[in-house]
């Protein structure tokens, strides 16, 4: 497909499509109060079903168990004397947030931005395309700001190696966007969907529980498949429908910018890290690899154990490790009061995140309270086994569900906490693992991420786009970006198939069912 053709008024159906999804999610409410309004409706629908004296058999209690008013006196003593524990003992609240101490210290100090301008700067030419999509993938550990940082990094890198820009730009948000939730170190994503996961997981079961690594073999070898595909996507697709770049196209000052390369202290810093990091998880082995490892458990395993009961405070410490040596050493760090500081203002980037939260716990509090989750879950579980739709292929139709609903909700945890109190009940009942489930929902999210008009860095990149070719529109993003989407999405469905056939685990101790 040629240049000229990739920028063609022709309106195909699917951005027509895109165009709804546009108009409909603008006017979409803040997620804060899709909650709010959820509550207040779990609270009217709980008022009209127990007109119906509705109840169902409760598979966790064994017992019927009946759809509350929360329109009662009951439900009103709830609502109030229970509003700061839902919010206080959510439990991806205190996940999150300690993560981010570690995680935000590291971004906070330059630590990650360095070593992901040092990674692509540093990567053999024939190998940049794939080292880019890695880096993007690795570099969801530094949230939002991986989005700000490699797609416009790797558009100054192909350009200065003779190639499309728009082609490096694209692998970069690629990466970022559609590998989300993917990485080889258990990142604050983990913690945030398991701790959601767990929440709602026991109302089934009361001793359920989703740890951040239950999904971790899984998402690492996904990592790789991500990083093979998007090359070849990129090189075989996206470069040659691009065409040759034409400068007279781009702005002046686009072309003339060159690559900040990490300076002599950074790299320098970035050893310390290296080796500060190096020798925390060599102390680390110490607790777990000897038989009688202090870290292991009773009966000296590793799955179960007190290593992976508690991996967050330990990954939290590795990240305190790196980011203190590499900030000491980069003298971002002088005084021991600024690490604090540097911690407090990650807290305040999670201001959002904190407000999203107290409104999302009222809503699956309301959901458990009621007993409206458990009667869709056993109601939805019986239709289900009537239509004999219970096999794998359930949980592809929910993957492609929530693919869609991605769509318009760009939030992962949002959207999260919206479909887990419907659905991880439900597949319980059928016998499914909550992270097998939580499993299907982040490859569908992740996949999506990137041609949703939804994702509020798709300005951001866009305007980056037009720097290179002032011709660029949304049109040519989606475009550019659709070939990812739905590769990554088909082949991440049939990885997941397939893994699951294997019965592989797909985290430590975690089988697929």
């Amino acid at each position: 497909m040629g240049q000229k053709e990739g920028y063609t008024d022709k309106r195909g159906i699917f951005m027509k499509f895109l165009d709804v999804v546009e108009k409909v999610g603008n006017k979409l409410p803040h997620p804060f109060m899709i909650f709010v309004y959820l509550a207040f409706g779990i609270i009217v629908f709980s008022w009209l079903i127990s007109l119906f004296n509705v109840s169902v058999y409760h598979p966790g209690e064994e017992e019927q168990v009946a759809v509350r008013n929360m329109i009662s006196v009951d439900g009103l003593e709830f609502m109030l004397s229970s509003m700061l524990t839902n919010f206080t003992g959510f439990a991806p609240l205190g996940l999150v947030l300690v993560m981010m101490f570690g995680i935000g210290l590291a971004q906070k100090v330059g630590l990650i931005e360095t070593f992901m301008k040092r990674t692509i700067l540093n990567a053999p030419k024939r190998l940049i395309t794939f080292v880019i999509i890695g880096t993007g993938v690795i570099g969801n550990l530094a949230s939002d700001a991986a989005f700000v940082i490699i797609p416009p990094l790797a558009a100054m890198v192909f350009y200065a190696l003779g190639r499309h820009p728009l082609a490096g730009m694209a692998a970069g948000f690629a990466g970022v966007g559609a590998g989300f939730t993917a990485n080889v170190i258990v990142a604050g994503t983990d913690a945030l969907l398991s701790g959601i996961s767990t929440e709602v997981a026991r109302t089934i079961d009361s001793t359920a529980n989703v740890t951040p690594v239950d999904n971790w073999f899984f998402m690492s070898a996904s990592v790789i498949m991500l990083m093979i595909v998007g090359t070849v996507i990129t090189e075989r697709v996206v470069e040659p429908r691009l065409g040759t770049f034409d400068t007279k196209y781009a702005d002046q000052d686009a072309v003339d910018q060159k690559v900040d390369e990490p300076t002599a202290l950074e790299i320098k810093g970035l050893k310390v890290a290296g080796i500060a990091g190096f020798l925390y998880v060599a102390l680390v082995a110490l607790t777990i690899v000897p038989e009688n490892g202090i870290l292991r458990g009773e009966e000296g395993t590793i799955v179960p154990s007190l290593f992976l009961d508690n991996i967050i405070p330990i990954i939290l410490f590795l990240f305190l490790t790196v980011a203190i040596s590499y900030g000491v050493t980069t003298k971002m760090i002088q005084q021991s009061s600024d690490v604090p500081e540097y911690m407090g203002g990650a807290m305040k980037d999670m201001s959002g995140f904190i407000v999203l939260i107290f409104a999302a716990s009222q809503f699956i509090a309301y959901f458990d309270w009621s007993n409206i989750g458990i009667f869709i879950a056993v109601s939805g579980a019986d239709i289900l086994q009537n239509m004999q739709f219970t096999g794998l292929g359930v949980i592809v139709g929910f993957i492609l569900l929530t693919g869609v609903l991605n769509l318009f909700i760009f939030s992962g945890s949002a959207q999260w906490a919206l479909m887990a109190p419907i659905f991880i009940p439900m597949f319980m009942i059928l016998d499914y693992n909550p992270a097998f489930v939580q499993l299907a929902y982040r490859i569908a999210d992740s996949s999506t991420n990137i041609i949703t008009p939804m994702n509020p860095y798709v300005p951001m990149v866009l305007a980056f786009m037009k720097k290179y070719d002032n011709r660029a529109g949304f049109g040519t993003l989606f475009s550019i970006m659709l070939p990812y989407a739905m590769v990554f999405l088909t082949l991440w469905i049939v990885m997941f198939v397939i893994w699951t056939l294997l019965g592989i685990p797909i985290g430590p101790g975690v089988t697929p069912q």
